[in-house]
């Protein structure tokens, strides 16, 4: 064993939580090595809130736009907007932005490995061994190995670290989402005119042609914008959606740039880790939000419960420690998953609803307590009275007493 390094967690998947445990972990003085998939960029909208830039200490020069207005597309075609009062919502390349986290982790002393990782074993000593393909290596080229104390499971709602760490923690439920990146320069028709595009505002679309369980959008990126669609219906053309909303907003034009799509887990799993050695974080965990399908946040967040978690028990020994990255971190947002799976079961789930869900937007109530719950990541409780109004109003909507 004495040829094959021994570090005290290893990291598979270099995406936000990946990253975000390694430079925790690698801050604390742990022997660190990410072990990330070259090349893969996760099809994702971009949005992160103030709260993300400020607790992860995110630069400025990441954001790629700041939005200043969300605006929801009902079946109907009416459009309801929902402007962001004294706040923004930043949007990142998931290109760029990867690549700076895991920097950050490799500045910090976490040693970057660029592989796929294919299997584990155990060596005498009951210590973890990871085998792992280098990215490059020449095809029947025998692979390449390293021993972990830890393991943190970062690689994606069909996480491999998952399947062969703890069975049944595969088995998430997913939306599939594929989007375009399209170019859209200070020249190009998409910005003098020729679209109903607008580079300070993000286009949500709750239209069944499009996503009948989910929705569509168009993001701007500054000079990029993704336009994207999810479905958890394998049936559904999620290619053909994009091209149809593409046509529709004046986008059919637009360069693309690249396109990308993934499975987006919409429930955390029951347990994170195997009571062991193993702990899972980001997607592999299941941590993206129902209804509105926001990751990133979750996926730091959940990165750097597992780093403390897992900080924990490295020092203490005690394998119960490994439990509370998830303990901790449904503590924090549980309730807000909650409450957002209930809305998007109910009012995704048919045109009917989603016209009346549109027309609730439109309320003031509603699109303030909204952005004050999403810029940060609380639901919002100081304001009861707002909260009474809004319920009534959902009654009256749902009972069909206010029309669309």
């Amino acid at each position: 064993m004495s040829d094959v390094e021994t570090f005290d967690v290893v990291v598979v998947g270099g995406g936000p939580s990946g990253s975000t445990a390694a430079t925790d972990l690698a801050r604390s003085g742990r022997s660190v090595l990410l072990l990330d998939r070259a090349g893969r960029i996760k099809p994702c909208g971009g949005a992160i809130p103030p709260k993300l830039i400020q607790e992860f200490a995110i630069p400025e020069w990441l954001l790629k736009a700041r939005v200043t207005t969300g605006r929801v597309i009902a079946p109907s075609k009416r459009s309801v907007d929902m402007p962001i009062e004294g706040g923004f919502v930043g949007m990142v390349d998931r290109d760029i932005f990867d690549e700076w986290l895991r920097d950050r982790a490799a500045f910090s002393g976490a040693e970057r490995c660029s592989g796929t990782f294919e299997s584990f074993s155990r060596d005498d000593d009951g210590v973890a061994r990871l085998h792992y393909r280098l990215a490059g290596a020449a095809k029947g080229a025998s692979l390449s190995s390293v021993r972990a104390r830890v393991v943190i499971g970062a690689d994606g709602a069909r996480s491999e670290v998952a399947r062969q760490g703890m069975p049944g923690s595969e088995r998430v439920p997913c939306v599939f989402a594929y989007h375009e990146i399209v170019r859209t320069p200070e020249d190009s028709p998409i910005r003098n005119g020729g679209a109903t595009y607008d580079e300070r505002r993000c286009d949500v679309y709750y239209q069944g042609e499009l996503s009948p369980d989910f929705y569509a959008w168009v993001f701007p990126h500054g000079e990029t914008a993704s336009i994207g669609v999810g479905s958890a219906n394998k049936g559904f053309s999620l290619r053909g959606a994009v091209a149809t909303l593409r046509h529709s907003t004046g986008l059919e034009g637009a360069e693309l740039v690249r396109r990308e799509g993934a499975p987006i887990p919409m429930k955390p799993l029951r347990r994170w880790d195997n009571g062991r050695d193993v702990v899972l974080a980001g997607d592999a965990a299941g941590v993206v939000a129902p209804a509105s399908g926001e990751g990133i946040y979750y996926a730091m967040a959940g990165g750097r419960f597992a780093a403390e978690a897992v900080e924990t028990y490295l020092k203490t020994g005690e394998v119960r420690a490994l439990a509370k990255a998830r303990k901790r971190f449904m503590k924090a947002h549980g309730r807000v998953f909650w409450v957002l799976g209930i809305l998007q079961r109910f009012w995704y789930s048919s045109d009917k609803r989603r016209e009346r869900f549109v027309s609730i937007c439109a309320d003031p109530d509603v699109q303030r307590l909204t952005w004050e719950a999403y810029m940060n990541k609380e639901l919002v409780r100081a304001k009861p009275s707002a909260h009474v109004r809004i319920f009534f109003k959902d009654l009256a909507h749902l009972f069909g007493f206010v029309t669309p």
